[in-house]
């Protein structure tokens, strides 16, 4: 019963890291980057509402809101728009 409760304990330590870890931002030059209002133009295509962008560990991380109404966090891949992860405000 303890050996359950310890792998149930790592598995919900871990699972959480390595699902984040799949979405990494990726290592773009600088001057590779799209522009801000590029990538608002890019945003809306999708649905999204951008309200601020900023560079967040080497993605473009957008304040916006989404097709739904909800803020939202958007990560960015800095080059192509891809969206790489999405967070809702709290």
């Amino acid at each position: 019963m303890k050996t359950m409760f310890i792998a149930a304990s790592l598995f919900a330590l871990i699972a959480p890291a390595a699902a984040f870890a799949g979405t990494a931002c990726p290592d773009v030059p600088r001057d590779q980057w799209m522009s801000d209002a590029d990538l608002t133009a890019k945003a809306k295509e999708m649905g999204y509402d951008v309200r601020s962008i900023k560079p967040e560990d080497g993605c473009l991380e957008a304040y916006a809101i989404d097709a739904k109404g909800q803020r939202v966090e958007v990560y960015f891949h800095p080059a192509t728009a891809e969206v790489l992860r999405v967070k809702a405000e709290d």
